[in-house]
């Protein structure tokens, strides 16, 4: 699908690339084609996508699975893709925002084993990120087009600038393995960003207990919250002070063996972790 043929679909349909959505479709088939190898798609595969677009990820994806559910926040594309039958018969089109809707249910909607592959809706890839880490107990793996400055905050190790609280919740849940960059001109609307492709899979044997990362969370996001202040100082600047006085972080730090002026950058997950651990 090139740039005309886009141009003409919208237009037919009275439509226009939604900035607000961050709407930048994929439009390379072959590529589309790729992704879905780099993602493990297999014949007896459900798929989860979310953001349909123009619906050329969802081809590729159809084509190799058994069966695709796909979530496009957009009525109009919806209305447009319906109308003119883009989609293969083995895809389930849902209007519905992923931010919101109940992801879960989709997950456990057949026996079949269960993938996510998306172009994420880069405006919201940081919430959407951290929702899929709560389905890490229902899925496969999740492969992910993201801008590249936050593949690379999935993807930093401790002392990088980019390491930061989502660096360190995917550390402690899953594991990340970077499939290829992707240059602005495989979409359109043409971005200002570059995307990079991350294939995304849950640790055998996860450092948190299934019901244990929001509370980690909240320590390693305080942790983070004033990066150029030592531990005790961005702890206690946040919620977290209101519950634990400076000596008490200190002491908790003193029981990790972390240094009282250490930075959460400086830190591995597993420290962060039990960090947290102590705090709670």
């Amino acid at each position: 699908m090139n740039a005309a043929e886009i141009k003409a679909f919208l237009a037919r349909h009275g439509l226009l690339a939604r900035r607000d959505l961050g709407q930048n479709f994929l439009v390379d088939e072959t590529l589309a084609s790729r992704l879905v190898d780099l993602a493990g798609v297999e014949p007896g595969d459900r798929v989860i996508e979310i953001g349909t677009g123009l619906g050329v990820l969802t081809g590729a994806l159809a084509r190799s699975a058994q069966r695709v559910v796909t979530l496009e926040v957009d009525a109009g594309l919806v209305r447009a893709l319906r109308a003119d039958a883009v989609l293969p018969d083995n895809v389930e089109l849902v209007h519905a925002d992923a931010l919101e809707v109940d992801l879960a249910r989709y997950a456990r909607a057949g026996a079949e084993p269960v993938r996510l592959v998306s172009n994420l809706p880069y405006h919201v890839s940081a919430p959407l990120l951290r929702r899929l880490l709560d389905l890490r107990g229902l899925l496969i793996d999740w492969s992910v087009m993201l801008q590249r400055e936050v593949a690379a905050r999935l993807l930093a190790r401790p002392g990088s600038r980019d390491y930061g609280s989502l660096s360190v919740l995917h550390g402690l849940t899953v594991t990340l393995a970077k499939g290829m960059d992707l240059s602005s001109n495989c979409f359109f609307p043409v971005p200002r960003v570059e995307s990079t492709f991350v294939r995304i899979a849950p640790l055998e044997t996860p450092a948190v207990e299934a019901n244990e990362l929001a509370d980690v969370e909240r320590v390693v996001r305080a942790a983070f919250a004033k990066r150029r202040k030592t531990l005790v100082n961005s702890l206690r600047a946040g919620a977290l002070g209101a519950e634990h006085s400076a000596e008490a972080i200190a002491a908790a730090l003193s029981r990790c063996a972390i240094e009282p002026r250490a930075r959460a950058e400086s830190l591995e997950p597993a420290q962060l972790l039990a960090l947290a651990r102590e705090l709670r």
